[in-house]
């Protein structure tokens, strides 16, 4: 698993805001289980290391949190990003952490899934050009 360093090709276009495209994030009330889970989609041989994220508590609060903080859009958000970096900030200050995991297609997201649904996990989105999907 990376180390999770928000870059540009995470974010939208316009606004800037936490967006992921190809991702899907997933958040689980433990560290532990999110590790574990990541470990097993890398074991399964689901995704490879470099294509998975573990995300700390803190590291969503210090990177992703800020993508919509202080923006005064011109015009109003054409899609639910928002409000998905705002359940990940609420989330994260409960101590929830995640996993940020490439999911190039339906196949591999069903996959990952099937591993993440062995544990309890908070919420689980895959972020697809124009739409986020619940999982």
């Amino acid at each position: 698993m990376k180390r999770f360093n928000l870059d540009s090709h995470m974010t939208a276009l316009i606004g800037g805001a936490f967006y992921p495209t190809g991702h899907s994030m997933i958040m689980f009330p433990s560290i532990e289980d999110a590790s574990r889970v990541g470990h097993q989609l890398i074991e399964d041989e689901i995704v490879s290391g470099d294509e998975i994220y573990l995300i700390p508590p803190e590291e969503i609060l210090a990177q992703i949190t800020p993508t919509t903080k202080g923006h005064d859009y011109p015009f109003p958000s054409a899609g639910t990003e928002g409000n998905a970096v705002a359940n990940y900030t609420r989330l994260a200050r409960e101590g929830h952490a995640a996993l940020l995991v490439k999911t190039r297609d339906e196949t591999v997201a069903e996959k990952v899934m099937a591993v993440v649904r062995q544990v309890p996990y908070s919420t689980a989105e895959r972020y697809r050009r124009l739409v986020i999907e619940d999982l």
